[in-house]
């Protein structure tokens, strides 16, 4: 049973614009990897100053993803994005649709 999740991450920034699209698009086949999520909406927010430093960084690329997902799915999506140097930070939620 799929559910309606919202995953937010910032991508490391780079002169270069595909490396961010790639990253986006790799994370957006974790979610519909095995058939187990897919994504329903992809929401580029842009470059954005951070809070505060993280990894060296004072800027990052902010991306909301909605997604229907296999909760089955998660903990194989959380270790890719753990273990992915593009991505910074994540969040993922359970949506309240």
């Amino acid at each position: 049973m799929r559910k309606a999740y919202e995953l937010t991450f910032i991508v490391r920034l780079d002169p270069n614009e595909e490396v961010i699209n790639e990253s986006v698009n790799q994370v957006q086949s974790w979610v519909e990897a095995n058939q187990l999520g897919q994504v329903t909406k992809i929401d580029r927010w842009g470059r954005r100053k951070l809070a505060y430093e993280i990894n060296k960084q004072r800027d990052g690329y902010y991306v909301l993803m909605e997604a229907d997902i296999d909760p089955a799915n998660l903990p194989e999506l959380e270790r890719n994005l753990k273990i992915s140097n593009a991505i910074l930070r994540y969040l993922i939620i359970l949506s309240e649709k």
